[in-house]
């Protein structure tokens, strides 16, 4: 192989922040390259420096050679030629990525005519056939098709086709599978490994999930505070990292291999601690759990569906959501609910809280039937169940102090008195460990795990019975999932809580849920508790779910985490 790319002493700074320091790795011609660290640590900055896609307030030097170019330097028709070209770059989020006002056809035929000279007709032939090289169902009809008519899978396919449509020889792929199904994960990173096969194409892949980075990238580089900790090939890095950081990341990972489950003890948790110059780097053990008591089948249902239909009217007409779906959620118990986007998840989600209508059906919340209840009489049962949202920033308002969001809740709910709202709004707040003067503060001041903290206490804050989880950790990093995770088991210990927890990671799900549901079309195909449900899955649907599920050593460094704290090391 011959280096593509060579990135050396590479610095980006904003007023008042160092995002990247010192930063030197290079790619070589047809390799992976995975970039991993926490958010905030340089990896997206990195991605967009090799682009010059910065806000002008950005601070760039070192140099950034590309086919023996540097990209630092050349002027900006030069650079314009490159992109979508030479380079080319998949977002995380293809929703905020693509114009909701054109066609995905137009979108793919632009992306083709910038850089190359063909006809109009030339070009959509063009966009069709990519459309179909990335396994758009019948592409010719969906080439007419907006965005938002698409699953997400199908629009991060689109913004494959985009980014391959001229045969670039660097593929930037930042975070391109974080909120995708597994099934759909497994399909896209074999997607753009056969593309990086049959194109000669190299790619720089930017993600927070180690199994994927095992499984798919070639070389590893690791980054913490703007700083490159590790480099080494993917093999080497997860048998014998050297870094504390990077044990650390291993150490906190979840893996479908652990059986590990809340109930037999805490997960790991990378803290830091800044001494003189010098940053300390501590990785908790697994500590044993408390006690929480058993579930008991016997007792009556805090919640029971009871042949639960939804309809929703679409473009395309009626869509029929949710087909006879039944189950129970005990007191105290925590229910996984997994399976791929479009299946019912969420419309499911929204039924329970009476967001969305059923068409038939009882949902019983201690023995009433809240399924057509509205209005007053439905208000009572709302603050009994609570929603925990994927992403905290789009549910939170941006306007509103922490204090003031927690404080509308109490308010809607019909707590009158000022000094009960602000006694349970403290209290609340230190128990998601938050500071108080946090209460003071804007959402955008905080990271995205305090963020989701935030979202926990609005939840918590009415003292619901049932909180559903709406993929609540999917797209935090492993250190700070970890936090969350064990956030969820202590606040269940404190309050009673009964958990509906719907993620696409299969490894989350099988550490924090007591009973496990399958849905696939609508309806739950399987069911089984935490053991059975992955031992001995009954459904072929199911075991389709946990054989897409990357597979990985990194278990072996995190299953022999002693039970105690340890100090990995200064960094």
């Amino acid at each position: 192989m011959s280096q593509l790319l060579d990135i050396r002493n590479l610095n980006v700074s904003f007023p008042g922040h160092d995002a990247v320091k010192n930063l030197s790795f290079g790619i070589e011609a047809g390799e992976t390259l995975a970039l991993v660290g926490e958010s905030g640590c340089g990896k997206s900055t990195t991605a967009l420096s090799l682009l010059r896609l910065l806000p002008d307030s950005a601070r760039v030097s070192g140099s950034i050679v590309f086919e023996g170019r540097d990209l630092q330097t050349l002027p900006e028709e030069e650079i314009c030629a490159l992109r979508g070209n030479a380079i080319s770059m998949i977002f995380q989020e293809p929703m905020t990525s693509l114009n909701p006002v054109l066609t995905i056809g137009q979108q793919v035929v632009e992306a083709i005519r910038l850089h190359q000279p063909l006809s109009a007709q030339a070009a959509k032939a063009r966009a069709i056939e990519l459309l179909e090289l990335v396994r758009i169902p019948e592409p010719q009809r969906r080439f007419n098709d907006y965005p938002h008519n698409l699953s997400g899978g199908q629009r991060q396919r689109v913004m494959i086709a985009m980014a391959v449509s001229c045969h670039p020889r660097l593929l930037v792929a930042d975070e391109p599978t974080t909120a995708l199904d597994v099934t759909i994960q497994a399909q896209i990173l074999e997607l753009l490994d056969q593309l990086r096969r049959e194109l000669s194409m190299a790619v720089l892949l930017i993600t927070h999930d180690l199994a994927v980075v095992e499984q798919w990238a070639d070389r590893v580089v690791v980054m913490y505070g703007g700083k490159k900790i590790e480099e080494a090939r993917s093999e080497i890095l997860f048998e014998r990292p050297r870094h504390p950081y990077t044990q650390g990341l291993l150490g906190a990972s979840l893996q479908m291999e652990q059986n590990y489950h809340y109930r037999d003890g805490r997960l790991p948790e990378i803290r830091t601690e800044q001494k003189g110059d010098e940053r300390i780097f501590t990785l908790s053990g697994r500590e044993h759990a408390a006690p929480l008591p058993p579930i008991s089948q016997s007792e009556k249902p805090l919640l029971s569906l009871q042949d639960v239909h939804t309809h929703y009217r679409s473009r395309n007409g009626v869509v029929h959501a949710v087909k006879g779906v039944s189950f129970d959620v005990a007191p105290g118990e925590s229910v996984g609910l997994v399976g791929e986007s479009g299946c019912g998840k969420s419309t499911l989600s929204k039924t329970i809280v009476r967001l969305v209508a059923s068409s038939a059906g009882k949902i019983l919340l201690d023995g009433d039937d809240i399924a057509k209840l509205d209005g007053a009489r439905l208000r009572p049962y709302r603050r009994r169940v609570q929603m925990i949202f994927q992403d905290p920033y789009a549910s939170l308002n941006p306007r509103h102090t922490v204090a003031e969001i927690l404080d509308a809740a109490l308010l809607i709910h019909d707590v009158k008195d000022k000094t009960e709202r602000r006694r349970r709004i403290e209290q609340i707040v230190d128990l998601v460990g938050l500071p108080q003067r946090a209460l003071r503060s804007y959402p955008h001041q905080f990271s995205g795990g305090q963020r989701q903290r935030i979202g926990i206490a609005r939840a918590l804050v009415l003292k619901p019975a049932l909180v559903i989880c709406d993929e609540p950790v999917s797209a935090l990093d492993v250190s700070v999932q970890a936090q969350i995770l064990n956030l969820l088991v202590d606040l269940k210990r404190e309050f009673g809580l009964s958990y509906l927890f719907i993620s696409h990671d299969l490894s989350v799900v099988r550490y924090i849920a007591d009973k496990v549901l399958v849905m696939n079309g609508g309806r739950i195909v399987d069911s089984g508790d935490h053991n059975s449900i992955w031992q001995n899955p009954q459904h072929e649907y199911t075991r389709s779910l946990i054989a897409a599920v990357p597979s990985s050593s990194a278990h072996r460094q995190s299953g022999h985490v002693e039970e105690t704290q340890r100090e990995l090391l200064i960094a």
